[in-house]
């Protein structure tokens, strides 16, 4: 996919459950379902079905094969920072599956300095110095250039007071409107005893009545956003960015083929055609032609030196896998 001189893509496309109307939407902790009024649509029930940063850990966990713990066969020589354990070269996590990429404590906070080292070596560490944010991006598309696409904030205060941040060039959510809610219940049985004896409710045992609140709506759809001006400011060079473009169509035309199962009681379909609605002038291509496309752009990349040919990993002593992200 050529880079197109615009300041940024926006794409949406209707959704709906795969069965039935039902779905369960994201939820946050002390909050619940994020229910509010659409005041530029007359103030119609809306839902937050999905967040942006759930959709990010989405639209990052398409590029992973969880049976081989590797990138998926389109992507392979795109670099990204391993974690293996270090007793036994065990895969226990990376760059791509962390919540904050390369600034995984796994990554950074371990005895194993590969990547703090190079930080320091490759970019500007000094907290009384001004930062350049371009260097950053180059320094992200070496060695994890999926950060650029969803963001990257080195937090330590050794390296430049802790001020490299990029902000996401790729971002998405979900939302449904006019929506209504289905309230209905149940109850965990206890065949044994279903009063539950001396130990009760609070340890698990007897009949426990539950509720549950899912949603029926009008509309469910999905927003995406490419913003390409803030790709060019990092002056990465036409190779680059027409990779990191390429790159973001082919996660979202991915995550809507293959990464729709939301949740057990959120699997949604794409109703519709994907819509680029912001410019005229630029479509999406479909799966088949962004597969070839990538696989290309990344040996093009390779071949410009543009990507590390020595992709850092990282060997964290510990007995328990790492982390991986949680969605709400």
């Amino acid at each position: 996919m050529q880079f197109v001189n615009v300041d940024r893509i926006l794409a949406e496309i209707q959704l709906e459950p795969i069965q039935g109307s039902r779905f369960q939407p994201t939820g946050f902790p002390s909050l619940g379902p994020a229910e509010f009024s659409d005041v530029s649509n007359g103030n119609v029930n809306s839902l937050l079905v999905e967040s942006a940063q759930s959709m990010a850990n989405r639209l990052e966990l398409v590029c992973w094969n969880k049976e081989d713990s590797r990138l998926v066969k389109e992507l392979q020589g795109m670099p990204i920072i391993n974690v293996i354990n270090k007793d036994d070269n065990v895969f226990l996590t990376n760059s791509l599956l962390e919540a904050h990429r390369m600034n995984s404590s796994y990554i950074l906070e371990g005895e194993d300095k590969s990547l703090l080292d190079t930080l320091k070596s490759e970019l500007q560490t000094d907290k009384t110095k001004s930062i350049n944010i371009a260097e950053m991006a180059r320094f992200a598309l070496k060695y994890d250039p999926n950060s650029i696409l969803h963001g990257l904030f080195i937090s330590k205060s050794d390296i430049a007071g802790g001020r490299y941040k990029m902000t996401r060039s790729l971002s998405s959510f979900i939302e449904a409107h006019n929506i209504r809610q289905v309230v209905s219940g149940g109850v965990k049985l206890d065949h044994v005893d279903p009063k539950g004896g001396d130990a009760g409710a609070e340890k698990g045992f007897g009949h426990i009545p539950f509720s549950r609140t899912e949603y029926s709506a009008e509309s469910i759809t999905a927003f995406f956003n490419i913003d390409l001006a803030l790709i060019k400011s990092y002056s990465l060079g036409d190779t680059a960015n027409e990779f990191l473009l390429t790159l973001a169509m082919w996660k979202i035309q991915k995550f809507l083929k293959f990464g729709l199962r939301l949740r057990t009681a959120c699997d949604l379909k794409v109703k519709g055609k994907l819509k680029v609605t912001h410019p005229d002038s630029v479509s999406i291509p479909n799966i088949d032609s962004l597969d070839k496309d990538v696989i290309h752009l990344i040996k093009k990349c390779k071949d410009e030196k543009l990507f590390t040919d020595k992709p850092i990993t990282i060997k964290y002593k510990s007995g328990k896998a790492g982390k991986t992200k949680q969605t709400e």
